[in-house]
């Protein structure tokens, strides 16, 4: 698919949509992590619907562009987006995290259509997008790596080593989204180990850096156009709140990687409906 120009009420009604996905999914398998798929979904879903090259009918297609999720337990996110994009089918969400199925609790690119990197343990997408970047350039082609971190993911020196190794090899497509929910696995980030003014220093390692409302569609797909005019390695630090959409999900850790009971999962719908 070439990016497309749809309006800024279809992109959110779209991620309403895949907001309730994500909570279907997580409640049906009885875990998962619904605060930071629900922090993130605005952002895939402008980014699928307005800049990414792909082809479902081609995954490997040579030619796509390659997003890269880091933080790969916000997997139920990445489903809902594929699923609307038509690279895996309802069925699959409905076996989310069951033995065998394409949709398991982190994205595996042996596994899933659609995937481009298998995540686990935190810190190592942005390394991972430094090596499609530098291919992209071998060989002689156009497409964009667009890589999303978590801010707690940002505590890794992997990130930061990783920075520093993007501007040095003037990676202009490589585009980073840090999705700046201030909640990680345990507690509020600021508890954990406080990362600090993210925007700051990322500029200091060279790069170009925009900050925006991570769910005000109209300012996501913006800066994501602005990230592809970029001379620079480029990141977006998206401010967001964690579980967005479902009131007693938002800005609660706890529900980083809980799933809603039956009655939690009806208030959810009834919210997103």
């Amino acid at each position: 698919m070439e990016a497309s120009n749809p309006s800024i009420e279809s992109l959110e009604q779209t991620a309403n949509e895949c907001r309730k996905s994500i909570i279907q999914m997580i409640h049906k398998a009885g875990a998962g992590h619904p605060g930071g798929s629900l922090s993130a979904i605005d952002i895939l879903v402008a980014l699928y619907g307005t800049q990414m090259n792909f082809d479902v009918n081609d995954r490997n297609s040579p030619t796509r562009d390659r997003f890269i999720m880091s933080k790969g337990h916000a997997s139920p996110a990445v489903y809902s987006i594929l699923h609307q994009h038509g690279f895996i089918q309802q069925s699959d969400l409905d076996g989310f995290r069951t033995l065998g199925s394409v949709c398991q609790g982190h994205v595996d690119m042996k596994w899933t259509n659609g995937v481009d990197f298998s995540a686990g343990s935190l810190g190592m997408g942005l390394s991972f997008g430094i090596g499609t970047a530098l291919a992209a350039r071998l060989d002689n082609r156009s497409y964009q790596t667009w890589v999303m971190l978590g801010d707690g993911e940002t505590q890794e020196g992997q990130i930061w080593e990783a920075m520093m190794a993007a501007n040095y090899h003037e990676l202009n497509n490589l585009h980073v989204i840090v999705d700046r929910n201030r909640i990680q696995n345990d507690d509020f980030v600021n508890v954990q180990m406080e990362v600090g003014d993210l925007a700051s220093k990322i500029k200091s390692f060279g790069w170009e850096v925009k900050e925006i409302d991570g769910h005000n569609m109209e300012e996501i797909t913006e800066a994501l156009q602005w990230s592809l005019n970029s001379t620079r390695p480029s990141a977006i630090v998206a401010h967001t709140v964690k579980g967005k959409g479902v009131s007693f999900m938002e800005d609660n850790p706890s529900f980083h990687g809980k799933a809603p009971n039956d009655t939690e999962l009806i208030q959810a719908l009834e919210e997103l409906s």
